[in-house]
């Protein structure tokens, strides 16, 4: 392979995209529904839960390095990282399934049953996930391509979680049929096998094309000291586990906003206002049949106003994501650079963040339109983050003339699923602390802290990240020279291994 031939086809693209749909079925789950599944499905205390995210993340401590350390001395005809998303898709299907199954048990023994098949969950999301991160970042050394690769990535992640934020709880409502317990065990199980399927796909599609040097020997103990070297390494990882940190906390506690602080009447009202009521005095039209048939109607007496305003909120907010990614994360990175495009769109998904606490509990629209700006700015930064990964990963290569992608991406991997862990056990800890009982009336107090972890909590949190950005110094500049460095010592190291093994026929 020429050292500039580093294209890849949209099939490829897609390809590489479907496995990040699948994580993103559990991604999502756990970013939005996680927290309130274990305390108003589940049927265990906020405080249990947040001490079970957090639990799983002192596992992952020691688990994710380990996973980054085994993918990058894994050799196959497939290459390093590719086998890995082949051999962990079904018992990732699995476990996905048992951690959202709510067996027939005491509080005690539920709070246990959580706890392992959480661990297990996150421990195969590591096995799964670290590898086929670092899989983006050896498809292809270009600039550009890489970060079209993130925005097809990114892009269809997208589509799955709409689908996800969207459709889940109007699914259990309508597989469980007033058993939500026999219903998110249901839905659960449909994405499962279809995670499945999307990982084999990933597989059979994609290609590995950047290999470490051949003259770098394999050593664990150098990986870690070039890592702590690493300076953009640092500030992507504080980036990250703020980043996730926020996420999470901002998505259970807006489970609460919309279950508890909304007025059901007002959100009633303003789903009649786009056609999303169930139709009882004229024949429906096919399309209010088929969105009936998944639950995405509000019925007359509002029993539902929740589940279907709450999903509606999520799509109009995944739809515009989409369409930010799609038209502003490739051309912005082009124009301003990553990390200048990365820290205004943060600082301003803040800002929109931190005014959620600001709207009054009947403006439903105010809080449509806040997420839609929200949105539309915060979409440049999702395929941004993990091309800068690739980015960090051939810093390394640059300054230390070692690669080691998976290691690099497991650290990385590590302050995401931390970042879950904090977020959401921050968010059971707050609404704990003010007074929260699931499935009841709030109190004032516990409702000011509903809205606390909907906006000024996690706008502070975004800010973090910003902070950090700042000191992310792979600039626009600095990565068009890295990279020249690297493609010119590639094509050497080529044409030396040319010249030996001519040398070798010769002799």
């Amino acid at each position: 392979m020429k050292i500039d031939d580093q294209k890849v086809s949209l099939k490829e693209k897609i390809g590489y995209s479907l496995g990040d749909c699948s994580v993103n079925f559990v991604f999502q789950i756990m970013l939005v529904f996680q927290l309130g599944f274990y305390t108003d499905v589940f049927g265990i205390k906020a405080t249990a839960a947040g001490a079970i995210l957090l639990l799983a993340r002192v596992i992952d401590a020691f688990v994710d390095p380990v996973v980054g350390i085994m993918s990058d001395r894994t050799n196959t005809k497939w290459g390093k990282y590719r086998p890995w998303v082949l051999w962990t898709a079904l018992p990732f299907g699995l476990f996905f399934f048992l951690a959202f199954t709510t067996p027939d048990l005491t509080e005690r023994y539920k709070v246990i049953y959580a706890g392992i098949t959480y661990t297990l969950l996150m421990a195969i999301y590591s096995l799964n996930n670290t590898p086929y991160s670092a899989l983006h970042g050896v498809m292809s050394s270009d600039i550009d391509e890489r970060t079209n690769i993130g925005s097809v990535r990114f892009v269809l992640a997208m589509v799955a979680s709409l689908i996800v934020q969207g459709f889940t709880l109007p699914l259990v409502d309508k597989l469980g049929q007033g058993d939500d317990q026999k219903g998110w065990s249901m839905a659960i199980g449909i994405f499962s096998i279809i995670a499945i399927v999307f990982f084999v796909i990933t597989f059979l599609t994609t290609k590995e094309r950047i290999t470490p040097p051949p003259t770098q020997k394999t050593s664990i103990k150098q990986d870690f000291k070039d890592l702590s070297k690493n300076g953009p390494w640092f500030s992507m990882f504080i980036v990250t586990l703020f980043i996730f940190t926020t996420l999470s906390l901002w998505g259970g506690g807006m489970y609460y906003f919309f279950s508890y602080y909304m007025q059901p009447q007002a959100i009633f009202s303003f789903l009649e206002q786009f056609n999303l009521v169930q139709q009882t005095n004229s024949q429906p039209s096919l399309i209010h049949k088929v969105m009936d048939a998944f639950g995405l109607l509000a019925l007359p007496d509002q029993s539902n106003a929740f589940s279907v305003g709450f999903s509606f909120f999520n799509m109009i907010g995944q739809f515009f994501t989409i369409i930010g990614v799609l038209t502003l994360s490739a051309p912005l990175a082009k124009r301003f650079g990553k990390r200048n495009t990365f820290i205004v769109c943060l600082f301003m998904t803040s800002v929109f963040t931190g005014l959620f606490f600001f709207i009054p509990e009947d403006k439903v629209g105010w809080a449509f339109t806040l997420n839609i700006l929200k949105s539309i700015f915060y979409a440049p930064t999702i395929p941004l983050l993990w091309a800068m990964m690739g980015d960090v990963a051939d810093y390394s290569e640059w300054k230390y003339k070692r690669r080691a992608t998976g290691f690099v991406f497991s650290g990385i991997v590590f302050a995401l699923k931390a970042g879950l862990g904090f977020g959401g056990a921050l968010c059971g800890w707050i609404v704990s602390v003010y007074g929260y009982i699931p499935n009841t009336v709030q109190s004032t107090d516990a409702i000011f802290g509903i809205r606390l972890t909907a906006s000024i909590v996690p706008a502070a949190t975004f800010m973090v990240s910003v902070i950090s950005l700042v000191f992310y110094v792979i600039t626009k500049d600095f990565n068009i020279k890295m990279q020249g460095d690297l493609s010119n010592r590639r094509a050497k190291q080529q044409e030396s291994e040319f010249i030996e093994v001519e040398n070798v026929a010769l002799n």
